[in-house]
């Protein structure tokens, strides 16, 4: 009974601060207009955090190490362009291939479950011979699997369809500015359920000793399927979102260090931890994107220069903050833990007793 009403009170304290986030944005969309930085900053981490969150449920949660995470966003990324193109403006996106093949458009939700679904049809096909291989051969063939769907995207013989090297655009944003943190949510949310329901305790058995795991009769090769399949299903939902908040798709920019970089934030925040995926996200966004640009301008003071201050000196400081990270918080910021109502009250409860005592 205890058991029961320990798990209600977290579902209770995750809803809690669902529900204080959006409270928050709601009341930042009344005071600031829509394309201030601050904006910027937080759709771009909230998509990254969704991202964050599916490679985690794969590696953090499963145990397979994959490098092929952009690869499936830029699927989910093409697959809502295409199909979310105007007809009127397909002309001139097109403009090379005679407006293209595709005559019809779908609704934005839909066209979002299409990105997710045809992520997921990829992943289920490349993942039947790829994930027999384990570790470091595993990462190297999704990698491989990643730059050549990167390279088959910007054929020419495929411009009717995805508009060979050129650029989509045209397509649907944001309706509202709460929209990317409605759908990154809802999505992270299923994921939590997933993690928590008897599949997650497969998936974490898995993780931990493959061996035993088996042993228990965890069919290894259907739930290793199932974890790379619904990761990459949530990948291509984030692609899309991605899309969405750049306005244009070009499958030039879906690289190898795009991967790289939602793999070091799920690393920061913890491998194995939600919420450490998604306070890093928000954190590495802003960092890279605003706190750190000051860094890429020449100052002066006077006639005096302000030495190093120039184009590229924020990655520099932003490679050794990471590194710092990195040497202090080994496990990650969160580590396996998650962020809830009790765990913030068990902190502040801490922090006002070690006052006292002092």
């Amino acid at each position: 009974m205890k058991i029961k009403e320990n798990s209600s009170l977290k579902y209770i304290s995750i809803l809690a601060l669902i529900g204080a986030m959006f409270l928050i944005i709601f009341i930042l969309e009344q005071l600031l207009p829509p394309t201030s930085m601050l904006f910027m900053v937080l759709k771009k981490g909230a998509i990254y955090s969704l991202v964050a969150v599916s490679l985690n449920l794969l590696c953090g949660f499963t145990g397979l190490f994959s490098l092929g995470h952009a690869g499936f966003m830029l699927i989910g990324a093409y697959t809502y362009a295409i199909f979310t193109i105007p007809l009127e403006a397909r002309n001139a996106v097109y403009q090379y291939f005679d407006g293209g093949i595709i005559n019809f458009t779908l609704p934005v939700p839909v066209a979002l479950l299409a990105a997710g679904a045809c992520a997921a049809v990829f992943a289920f096909l490349i993942g039947l011979p790829v994930l027999r291989l384990k570790s470091d051969y595993l990462a190297i063939a999704t990698l491989g699997f990643a730059e050549i769907i990167r390279a088959i995207f910007q054929w020419d013989k495929l411009g009717p369809i995805t508009n060979g090297s050129n650029v989509l655009r045209k397509f649907p944003s944001f309706s509202s500015t709460i929209f990317p943190f409605a759908v990154a949510g809802l999505c992270i949310a299923i994921i939590v359920l997933l993690i928590n329901s008897s599949y997650g305790r497969a998936f974490k058995a898995i993780r931990d000793d493959e061996i035993a795991a088996e042993a228990m009769g965890i069919n290894l090769a259907k739930h290793k399927q199932l974890s790379f399949t619904i990761s990459s299903f949530f990948a291509g939902i984030g692609g899309a979102l991605l899309a969405m908040f750049q306005t244009t798709v070009q499958a030039a920019a879906f690289k190898s260090s795009m991967t790289y970089e939602i793999l070091l934030i799920v690393v920061i925040g913890g491998m194995g931890s939600v919420t450490g995926s998604c306070i890093s996200s928000f954190l590495f966004i802003a960092a890279s994107e605003w706190w750190l640009r000051f860094l890429d301008d020449e100052t002066y003071i006077g006639s005096f220069k302000v030495p190093l201050l120039r184009s590229g000196f924020r990655k520099v400081v932003f490679s050794v903050v990471i590194m710092i990270i990195v040497l202090f918080y080994q496990r990650g910021i969160m580590g396996t833990k998650e962020l809830s109502m009790d765990a913030i009250g068990r902190f502040f409860r801490k922090f006002k007793k070690e006052e006292d005592v002092a």
